[in-house]
């Protein structure tokens, strides 16, 4: 018998009741799945936000980020590299590379995939300080969980 390479070999199946809703920077997160569901794999995150719902200049040092827009429009900054992501547009951040998002629509609805899982533990205990976190707060808090803010919020 073939042993699993990672991940679970449990089925997982969920109801949005089951999904954990989160308050972060402003928006809602739903944690749509976590690494206690993917063997640490990855985790799934979808966010919805107003206009100017924004992140810090960030890098991650132990996973990627995936964005994918649902509905309405970020704006992702890469570097000196400005990027317009509409509905279906997908943006892959590898990890250690700086960037930052803003949510440049009315509202916008988007997945974030990170790979490997953690990202959803940082999120959890950031909302359990609660809203709003300040600069240093929030930069004392990611740190633990390998997220290095760089920089301030990008503009809308």
């Amino acid at each position: 018998m073939t042993q699993p390479r990672g991940g679970t070999s449990t089925p997982v199946i969920t109801t949005p009741d089951d999904q954990a809703s989160i308050p972060f920077l402003g928006a809602l997160l739903r944690l749509r799945a976590g690494s206690e569901h993917t063997g640490g794999t990855f985790a799934l995150l979808e966010h919805t936000g107003e206009r100017g719902y924004v992140s810090p200049l960030h890098l991650h040092r132990d996973d990627e980020e995936t964005f994918l827009v649902l509905e309405g429009e970020l704006r992702v900054e890469v570097g000196d590299d400005r990027h317009q992501v509409g509905p279906g547009g997908l943006a892959l951040l590898p990890r250690d590379l700086p960037h930052g998002f803003v949510v440049v629509s009315p509202q916008a609805r988007f997945l974030t995939l990170h790979t490997p899982g953690g990202f959803e533990r940082f999120v959890a205990k950031a909302a359990a300080h609660g809203e709003p976190l300040g600069p240093d707060e929030l930069t004392r808090l990611a740190a633990e969980f390998g997220v290095e803010i760089v920089g301030p919020p990008l503009l809308p």
